[in-house]
């Protein structure tokens, strides 16, 4: 299951005081990556729906696994180019099954 953080944002109104508003975001837990993901900063978990979103934003760096329908890291980033990709890849990423605090 993937982590939640709860995320305070200070947002000031008419100039008056400072408001806080939560959010619960999900983030992708290594502990729950998938043994496939080639060892590095970027990793998909066992959240992942297998939508192929990130396959496609970064096709050179996700796979999929056709046979248990999730996806997986192939190849880490090697360039400034290649990490943007991947970065986007994981801000698209639905469930946020995708984590960048792998092993770097």
């Amino acid at each position: 299951m993937a982590c939640l953080l709860l995320i305070t944002t200070g947002l000031k109104h008419d100039g008056g005081p400072l408001k806080t508003e939560g959010a619960l975001v999900a983030m992708a837990d290594k502990n729950n990556k998938y043994d496939e993901n080639v060892d590095g900063k970027f990793y998909v978990d066992s959240e992942c729906i297998a939508c192929d979103a990130c396959v496609l934003t970064a096709p050179d760096h996700f796979g999929m696994d056709e046979n248990d329908g999730h996806a997986f890291v192939i190849k880490q980033p090697g360039s400034e180019e290649e990490e943007n990709l991947c970065q986007e890849a994981m801000d698209g990423c639905p469930v946020e099954a995708i984590g960048s605090d792998g092993e770097a």
